[in-house]
This record gives structure tokens, sequence and C-alpha cells, in this order.
């Protein structure tokens, strides 16, 4: 175990947060940054997420990862820098770094302070060996890497949970030159890919019938009015989401149930009766349209798998 957890602070302050719901409302159609539904509460309802029937990708990244370890093992390389993106409670994580050989560091970056220092701890007692260096902060914003105190051969970025798909094309583009920059040129990133399928499967994915994903859409809400100065009635809101062919995703969004005025800093936003605000997206790939968005940020797919069902894919990219 480290002696001393070095972790870099720099969480979206109150302003940050503000700034980026004003904007957001100032659009037509209103918007929510997803980042957003991770504070505590948020981390929490995830992991209840994750166990619901309906919702298969965990449960099959997780099987995915166990039994293509080895192959992942031999295609990384040893003694590798794991930096992951949005690292949430670290259990592919530890699938992951118990696979590789000789890993030298894990810097996780999550925006939520409470998964984060739960992860890391659990991880630094269990990795002896590896140096844990964990930032908090927005992965979607430039973050200086911390660099470990033994020499990495490489650095492999780890963005499992298929959370680029939860990102519109620019933004995911701007992640994966981030990941470019961030793995150099003898690295790697390993990225999970929810791939497409019936949009029942799809739609039910999202609408659980414990109701688990709507209490964490509208817990978004609830930490906006916390952290962010907005007067938000949770109960005015519902739960929408919706798989579109044409588009290859599930589109989110909070329905405004009549109504009302919302205000944030000052500032008054009004909502029609049935206006609906959009707070997430989360593509569905094909391998030709993957190949295509990773190739426009300069990386190539190298090594890829799937679980049997094709339901869930990894792939391994690196520089083109």
């Amino acid at each position: 175990m480290n002696a001393v957890l070095k972790l870099t602070d720099l969480q979206p302050s109150p302003d940050d947060i503000s700034g980026d719901v004003l904007a957001g409302l100032a659009k037509a159609p209103k918007q929510l940054p997803s980042k957003y539904f991770y504070d505590k509460r948020g981390s929490e309802l995830f992991e209840e997420i994750t166990r619901q029937p309906e919702y298969y990708l965990t449960r099959v990244e997780l099987a995915l990862l166990h039994n293509s370890a080895a192959e992942i093992c031999a295609a990384v390389g040893p003694r590798a820098h794991v930096v992951e993106y949005g690292s949430g409670s670290g259990h592919k994580t530890r699938i992951l770094l118990d696979a590789l050989e000789d890993p030298v560091a894990y810097t996780p970056i999550e925006i939520s302070f409470s998964a984060l220092t739960a992860s890391v701890q659990r991880l630094d007692h269990e990795f002896d060996d590896v140096e844990v260096l964990p930032v908090c902060a927005d992965f979607t914003q430039p973050v200086a890497i911390p660099q470990p105190t033994r020499r990495a051969d490489h650095a492999l970025v780890f963005f499992p949970g298929s959370t680029l798909g939860n990102f519109g094309e620019d933004e995911a583009l701007g992640l994966l030159r981030a990941m470019r920059q961030t793995m150099g040129d003898r690295g790697g990133a390993l990225v999970g890919i929810d791939l497409q399928k019936s949009p029942a499967m799809l739609e039910a994915a999202y609408n659980d019938a414990a109701g688990v994903t709507a209490a964490f859409t509208l817990n978004m809400l609830t930490r906006l009015n916390r952290d962010a100065g907005s007067d938000f009635n949770v109960a005015s809101f519902s739960h929408s989401a919706n798989y579109s062919v044409e588009r290859g995703r599930i589109e989110t969004f909070l329905v405004s149930q009549r109504a009302q005025t919302v205000t944030v800093q000052g500032r008054r936003f009004r909502f029609a009766a049935g206006e609906a605000m959009q707070v997430e997206y989360s593509h569905k790939y094909t391998d030709r349209g993957f190949a295509a968005l990773v190739a426009r940020a300069g990386l190539k797919v190298v090594q890829r798998w799937n679980d049997p069902r094709d339901w869930f894919g990894l792939r391994l990219l690196q520089r083109a």
C-alpha cells in the first residue's frame, strides 16, 4: 500500500457548474451536461442501475474483461501507466490491473470525489506495487497527468462502460484526441463500446421497471439546486429515454410536466408543459462507424473483443 495517497483535486467549482447550467438552459432545446449526474447520491444510484436486470452493459462488460484478460495483457504489454477516465467504483479496473504484467501506476480521473476516494482506497490496498495517483476532475477538460515515481514503458488509457457514447460527435472526437495525446507514441487506449441491437432491449436498459434510472436522472436536478443555485421543482419533471434508430443512440430527456419557470443565479428560464430538456446521449456503435470515428482523431483499432452475443465490445486503439 502507498504510504501517502497523492490526490490532485481539480473538481468543478460552484461557479463552473452554474456557468454550464446557464449556458445549457439558454440553448434550444435546453440541455444539461450529463457529467453532473455524478454527485455522491448519483454515483450510488448508478451503481444500483448496474444491478438492474434490464441493464446488461455492466454484467456483459465485466464478463468480457474476465474472459479476455490474458489476450488484453498480451496486447498491452508490461509496465503500463493506466489512466482511467471516469473511474467510478473501480470494479473493472481491478480486473484490468490484476491481468496486466507489472503495471507501474494507476491514475483515475473522476468527477465524483466520494466515488474516487472510495475506489482508490480499495485499489491502493489490493495492489501494493502499483502507485495510485488519483485526480478529482472533469475528464472532458484538459487534465495534467501525474508522473509516477517509477518510470513506465507506456501509457494505457482505460475508458470502459461505453461512456464515450454519452458524448456528441465533436465531444467524442475531443476525448479521443486527448487520449491520443496521453497515450503517446508507444501507448494505447482500451475503450468500451455498446453495440447496436434491438431497440426494445436498448430502451428497456434505460427505463428499468424499478425506476432507478429515472431516480438517477432526476437526482441531477437535486444536485444542481444544491450546487448551482437553481430552484428546479424536481417533482415537476419526469424521465424519458428513447432509442433513435436513425441516429443510433438512446436520447434521455427530463420532461417538464407543466408550464413553469426555473431560476438559476437570478436568471429565469420558462418551460412549456411537455417541453423536453436533453440530459444524455448513449450512442450505440457498429464496427464501421466506430473505426471511422477514431480515424478522425488520428487513431486506429488494433484489437477487438466482443462478448459471444455481440452485445458489447472492447477496442484497443493506437495512433494511426
